[in-house]
């Protein structure tokens, strides 16, 4: 008989920055798992990670648990950026994390041309923006619905001849193309020297290729036991369940890491739900009683600046039936493996003594130390951690399971 295998998770349940980063980062240290690997999303995600002795990260491609000493996996769920990706890498290098990175061959590849075509599109929107954070993450996966316009890490090892003609079919044939179905007959004029600009091409080239010689080629049914599944954005931005056009193009929980883990062998995942005390969103789109008093909540968010494709990040109180209903769809898409469920509560720092929910539509003060039992009533789950500070020092009540 097969031994059984077990993943861990992380799963934002709100709009994202929900302290993803901060609890794998945790159960990486409790837990002792020796590799993260990355569910969905890309290198428009932003994982803060706070050491307990002062380093400070956002990731985006490599795993949150690096300054804990885990390798990442990037799945074939994942929107691989090759002109963003050895940055971070040398970034984290430099604060002493571990940048040992594999990737599934199937993991596609954005180019700068998936980037032009999303900045494009989304400054034409004016007011009516989806959101986005202009990097071409959802781009790069309509044009990899194009078999003969893919692109692939199993691709970056193959021939450099090759490269160049798809890169050069994708500015000259897909941009327009793109462009032109989405109700814009004329690329703009500002934009017209960046898509002719051979220099943007030979140094995407050029990242490929640094790319590829930083980046192990692994299968995801290699993954061992004890593996961190670490999902990116958050079940109110899954593209199957938010509210569209406001969402990412992805599957922001439990269903990518199903399938990954049936193709590793892997029959159970131990899923943390994170949510902040209160709820943000950063980007177009609807937020439960935006514009509510919000003074009881001292929000410091150094990671979620203003910018100008996002906007300024806006919060409201926390909704314990969005949550609960966010949660329970997600747990049933658990398809072919066991999903054992808590919750984990971040940022009670910055929140006073009374904090404001919403339950049964109607707004409640409750004292902070009651709001996790308020959670476990709303969703049948234990809370099984809170934090009250910006790194693992301050996470308490995790219970784990140690990595084989």
């Amino acid at each position: 008989m097969a031994k059984s295998k077990k993943a861990l998770a992380v799963i934002g349940a709100a709009y994202g920055d929900e302290g993803k980063g901060l609890m794998t980062d945790k159960l990486v240290w409790e837990s002792g798992a020796g590799l993260v690997v990355r569910t969905n999303g890309g290198a428009q995600a932003g994982h803060t990670v706070t050491t307990p002795d002062g380093k400070r990260h956002v990731f985006s491609h490599i795993g949150s648990g690096a300054l804990a000493g885990a390798r990442t996996h990037l799945s074939k769920y994942f929107v691989a950026h090759p002109m963003f990706f050895l940055a971070e890498r040398e970034r984290v290098m430099t604060l002493g994390g571990e940048v040992g990175v594999s990737a599934d061959p199937r993991a596609i590849v954005t180019t700068p041309f998936d980037i032009l075509i999303n900045q494009i599109v989304e400054e034409s929107r004016g007011t009516a923006r989806h959101g986005s954070c202009g990097m071409g993450f959802g781009e790069t996966i309509e044009r990899n619905l194009r078999f003969d316009l893919a692109l692939t890490v199993a691709d970056l090892g193959g021939s450099l001849l090759g490269m160049v003609s798809k890169l050069e079919r994708i500015r000259r044939d897909w941009v327009p193309a793109r462009l032109l179905a989405l109700g814009i007959p004329e690329i703009p004029e500002r934009f017209r020297a960046i898509l002719k600009d051979d220099g943007i091409m030979r140094g995407f080239l050029d990242d490929c290729g640094a790319f590829r010689d930083a980046v192990n080629v692994m299968n995801d049914a290699d993954i061992g036991d004890g593996a961190v599944f670490e999902g990116a954005q958050g079940l109110l931005l899954d593209q199957d369940y938010g509210a569209f056009p406001h969402v990412t193009r992805s599957n922001t929980g439990v269903l990518n890491m199903a399938a990954v883990a049936r193709e590793a062998g892997i029959d159970t995942i131990e899923a943390t739900y994170a949510t902040r005390a209160y709820t943000t969103r950063h980007g177009a789109g609807p937020l439960a009683h935006d514009g509510d008093d919000m003074n009881f909540a001292a929000i410091v968010d150094p990671t979620n600046i203003h910018n100008d494709w996002q906007g300024t990040i806006r919060a409201a109180p926390l909704d314990l039936d969005v949550l609960a209903s966010a949660i329970r769809h997600d747990m049933a898409r658990a398809d072919g493996v066991t999903l054992l469920a808590s919750v984990a509560v971040s940022c009670l720092d910055q929140v006073d003594k009374a904090a404001s929910i919403y339950v049964g539509g109607a707004r409640r003060a409750l004292s902070v130390d009651a709001l996790p039992d308020a959670v476990t009533r709303a969703t049948g789950l234990a809370v099984s951690a809170v934090s009250e500070g910006p790194s693992r020092a301050n996470v308490s009540g995790v219970r784990m399971a140690v990595a084989a």
